[in-house]
């Protein structure tokens, strides 16, 4: 008896010991953000001595970020990778190129559908169209990036709690308008947003509707704008058209998160998240500083909001990452004599190489940071050194849950691997 007592001791000590505390988490990816956008934007909202959301994370990692036949991702690949926690060819969007793709965990589908299967609430959130892969990836399997009416009917079909974006132009059928749309783009004469419907999801069109939400709501898909809920043109463009940045009617990034937070956690329900502000990289491959700049802070106020979901709900992990650097965008600063030469404003470019912008374009007056701790406001430019997607100097964070195993350097698969473990207890190689 008193042997088989010490065995029993021993069985409960080694579960426990091996066991995993599981719980919720939330991806935020501000697509095509490197170290120096964070730079860029820490100067700008809270100064040189100032600190960002983003800067209070507690752990991090530089992130590697190739692809199987390339060593930049492009916005599908890195999203699949992410997804599934395996290499893939750059053209992949939910697949290995038009390959069935397995995941890290062995399954012929995206760590978010495993999650669904095993009874977790999901939610994808996109201040981009409904389109965007930084979420698509993680519901839809398709040959192509391009498949728009067949990726947006997989999103809204995937059974995902919350799905909010933009994209209603992919949501109608040609010749029906909407709230957004003069007319949808559907050439199969779906009219997803009855689809919708039929599922028990409730349709909300801008921010005022998304606020007012009522409580007993579990299922909803925003639909903020014909394409993106931003205007993605440069300074000079949108000044002609006289047009802003964000779409005045939409949600921001930290509002559609802090809904699909609330409807999530309902009941103590474990949760999955995958937020994108698609704004970061559409903005700088548009080599658009001023705009770059609000998509990186709108990205922050949300990774703020999180963190504080976190501080009062601990068994949550908050990750964000890029998967590469969207323009190449660096921050040239320069004494207040230099730009005087400059007669008030910026050269187009600097030393005939590098686009420079001010805050309203090329050739307009410089960025100046908020105060530092002596409270001197000092001059910036933005410099751009392409209009692609870059390797980059990539981070990824983490704060809360696991947080501590994000350490050192870590593949664009090991986001996968940390969200398998934080959701099901289970390390995978």
């Amino acid at each position: 008896m008193k042997k088989f007592g010490f065995i029993l001791v021993l069985f409960v000590f080694f579960c426990n010991a091996n066991s995993q505390i599981t719980g919720n988490v939330i991806f935020i990816h501000p697509d095509g953000t490197s170290i120096s956008q964070y730079n860029a934007a820490r100067m700008l909202y809270y100064g040189p001595d100032g600190r960002l959301n983003w800067d209070k994370m507690t752990n991090q990692a530089v992130y590697l970020g190739h692809m199987l036949d390339g060593i930049s991702a492009t916005s599908n690949s890195g999203a699949t990778v992410h997804a599934f926690g395996e290499k893939v060819l750059r053209a992949s969007y939910g697949k290995n190129g038009k390959e069935i793709l397995f995941s890290a965990s062995g399954k012929p589908f995206s760590i978010m559908k495993e999650a669904m299967m095993n009874g977790i609430k999901t939610g994808l959130v996109n201040s981009g169209s409904i389109i965007e892969p930084g979420t698509g990836c993680f519901v839809a399997q398709t040959d192509s990036r391009y498949v728009y009416e067949e990726i947006t009917k997989q999103v809204v079909e995937s059974g995902a709690d919350v799905i909010l974006s933009g994209g209603e132009e992919w949501f109608l059928p040609e010749g029906v308008s909407g709230v957004h749309t003069k007319s949808g783009r559907r050439k199969d004469n779906l009219n997803l947003v009855e689809t919708a419907r039929q599922r028990g999801y409730a349709i909300v069109y801008d921010k005022d509707e998304l606020a007012d939400l009522h409580d007993t709501v579990t299922k909803v898909i925003g639909i903020f704008a014909e394409k993106h809920t931003f205007n993605d043109f440069s300074e000079e463009e949108l000044a002609g058209i006289g047009l802003p940045n964000y779409k005045k009617s939409a949600p921001t990034v930290k509002e559609m998160t802090e809904a699909a937070i609330k409807i999530l956690s309902k009941n103590n329900f474990k949760f999955f998240l995958v937020v994108e502000e698609e704004g970061t990289d559409n903005f700088a491959n548009r080599n658009n500083a001023n705009a770059t700049l609000e998509a990186m802070k709108r990205a922050d106020d949300a990774i703020g909001y999180v963190m504080d979901f976190i501080n009062q709900n601990p068994n949550t992990l908050l990750l964000t990452t890029a998967d590469s650097d969207a323009g190449g965008m660096q921050v040239l600063g320069i004494t207040d004599d230099v730009f005087k030469n400059f007669t008030g404003t910026l050269p187009e470019k600097f030393q005939n190489l590098f686009v420079m912008d001010g805050t309203e374009g090329t050739g307009t007056k410089p960025f100046y940071t908020s105060p530092d701790k002596f409270g001197s406001r000092l001059p910036f430019a933005v410099l751009w050194a392409s209009d692609e997607d870059m390797h980059g100097s990539m981070l990824a964070k983490a704060y809360g849950l696991n947080s501590d195993k994000m350490t050192g350097t870590i593949d664009n698969t090991y986001i996968f691997r940390l969200m398998y473990l934080t959701l099901f207890g289970i390390e995978l190689n």
